[in-house]
């Protein structure tokens, strides 16, 4: 099926399309890719015409500056052990929606998001699985002014032109842990496309909040928690440091997935640990929270 009658197909479905807003982030949302070929998918990834999303959440304050509302896309190539979305990981488990009623579902909003100084996020999944539909979403916001932000892993920033950076704002980008072979343990990939796009973003200007995730037992290690200080700190765009405390909220969904969840018995870190790993970002200069 050609992109031309995916298109059709789905404006002529558009009232039985399931909702995009959701209550919050961790709603399960499986298989709503349904009737979508795999070649028709290639070509919307290819012009950027379609993307796949998991939903929409509005009222947003943690995911940038002010009140934001935020795109979370399917797809990723990611398995972090500790991803409270693995729903997130397979791209068919998204919503099929055409770019002009993405862009629409944010434009309702501009005037508000305006007004509260926030705007739009998107992130995932990993959303430069879905490099064109990602850029021409947030190229849209960028002529509406609404502020942007993309949350990324870094992986696949290769993807990105310089002219691209221009329509981002903000980039969260997470960093995960610093020693290459627990990074890969941790997540199943590499961390140098990541750090290399962390330079590529401090030579374009473009502002960087770091996302730290900490786990008990698995990303507190003292070393590695100070070499990103470090790193981040001498990149010279990281406006600021997010340690993010592990929780449990999507161990349901691994349990319903039917997938291997090697961290039940992990706790959530202590406020002791917490306030430790920001001061290490502190040290070196950095705002941490």
């Amino acid at each position: 099926m050609e992109i031309e009658s995916v298109v059709t197909m789905i404006a002529e479905k558009s009232l039985q399309t399931p909702n995009l807003e959701a209550k919050n982030p961790y709603e399960l949302r499986l298989d709503q890719c349904r009737g979508v070929s795999e070649s028709s998918v290639r070509e919307a990834l290819r012009t950027g015409d379609m993307g796949f999303l998991h939903s929409y959440t509005t009222g947003s304050t943690v995911d940038g500056p002010g009140v934001r509302v935020v795109g979370w896309t399917a797809g990723c190539q990611w398995r972090c052990l500790y991803c409270h979305n693995p729903d997130t990981w397979n791209m068919m488990n998204g919503i099929p929606v055409l770019l002009e009623r993405a862009v629409e579902g944010i434009r309702k909003y501009r005037h508000g998001l305006k007004t509260m100084h926030g705007g739009f996020t998107l992130s995932g999944g990993e959303p430069l699985m879905q490099d064109r539909f990602a850029v021409k979403l947030l190229r849209a916001c960028k002529e509406m002014g609404v502020h942007t932000a993309i949350e990324t892993n870094g992986y696949l920033g290769s993807r990105l032109s310089d002219e691209d950076l221009n329509s981002i704002d903000l980039v969260l980008l997470g960093l995960k842990t610093w020693d290459r072979d627990r990074h890969q343990r941790l997540t199943g990939k590499d961390n140098a496309n990541t750090l290399e796009l962390a330079r590529r973003l401090a030579a374009h200007k473009t502002p960087i909040w770091v996302r730290f995730v900490l786990v008990p037992g698995l990303t507190d290690d003292p070393a590695d928690v100070a070499q990103i200080a470090n790193f981040a700190a001498r990149l010279g765009n990281v406006e600021r440091v997010e340690v993010l405390p592990f929780h449990q909220l999507g161990r349901f969904k691994w349990q319903r997935l039917g997938l291997d969840y090697t961290l039940n018995d992990v706790q959530s870190p202590s406020p002791e640990l917490i306030e430790w790993a920001c001061d290490v970002f502190r040290a070196e200069g950095l705002q941490a929270f």
